[in-house]
């Protein structure tokens, strides 16, 4: 199996896991029992349970839903403004691509990660507003690709017949320059959704993220780091978690960009 399989089966494992959450773990995700607390894996408890005695396998399988949703919505959100701002750019050029472009360059000089910590330390920390600023910081590098790829497109020959039959600029950026644009930025979504699962996955774990009691795979790390010798599994399962679920969407986008080529 190539890399674009591998990570196209293991996205869509996930993707069921998070739609079947209720029937896939085996106890409510909050349900607590301190009787059970600390417990390592077992055949009742398959990935042990943490310091509330709660089942770390339940709260990872809920855990895939906040990384996806996160992921999808972060990137949905870029790629919408990446697409936007690019076209107009590429189609108009002159003063409008140039002070876009001069924008874009503002905002890739400042580095997403301290960025989005910088505005989310000012907002209350909530799951939406994490995919919020997410998109809003990371639609630079999409912005670009779509300019590119504008800038070649609007030249050809079908280009210029729609114009001579009268099309509108809208009908023509909407219709004929976008769909033709896209194929890059496919591959740039599939890979932005594994950026996007890693930033959440930071400031959850610095506590700014998705805030208890709802289980995200990077406020599982932080109460698992204070039990770390006493309790490894709290730690070593999410990571694996979010190292398997981004060298996933990694394969799978690589993989996409290799048969586009």
């Amino acid at each position: 199996m190539n890399g674009l399989k591998i990570g196209t089966v293991i996205i869509v494992v996930l993707i069921l896991m998070a739609f079947f959450a209720p029937w896939v773990s085996r106890y409510e995700p909050n349900d607590i029992q301190i009787t059970q607390a600390l417990l390592p894996p077992s055949g009742e408890h398959w990935l042990g349970t943490d310091q509330l005695g709660r089942d770390v396998w339940s709260r990872m399988v809920y855990g895939i839903r906040v990384s996806l949703l996160v992921g999808l919505v972060a990137v949905g959100i870029s790629t919408l403004l990446g697409l936007v701002l690019g076209a107009v750019a590429g189609y108009y050029g002159g003063w409008v691509d140039a002070s876009l472009m001069r924008f874009n360059d503002i905002m890739l000089c400042f580095p997403t990660f301290f960025l989005i910590l910088a505005v989310i330390t000012l907002l209350e920390p909530s799951l939406l507003n994490i995919m919020i600023i997410i998109g809003l910081t990371s639609w630079m590098g999409v912005a670009r690709l779509v300019r590119a790829e504008i800038l070649s497109l609007k030249e050809r020959d079908f280009i210029q017949a729609a114009r001579a039959l009268g099309a509108s600029d809208l009908w023509i950026v909407t219709k004929h320059l976008i769909p033709n644009a896209m194929g890059p930025v496919w591959v740039s979504a599939i890979l932005g959704v594994a950026g996007a699962i890693l930033v959440e996955s930071g400031l959850s774990f610095l506590g700014i993220g998705v805030q208890p009691p709802t289980p995200s795979w990077g406020n599982m790390l932080l109460e698992g780091k204070a039990t770390l010798g006493a309790a490894w599994w709290m730690t070593v399962f999410p990571g694996v978690a979010i190292l398997v679920t981004v060298l996933a969407f990694n394969l799978a986008g690589e993989g996409l960009r290799g048969r586009k080529m």
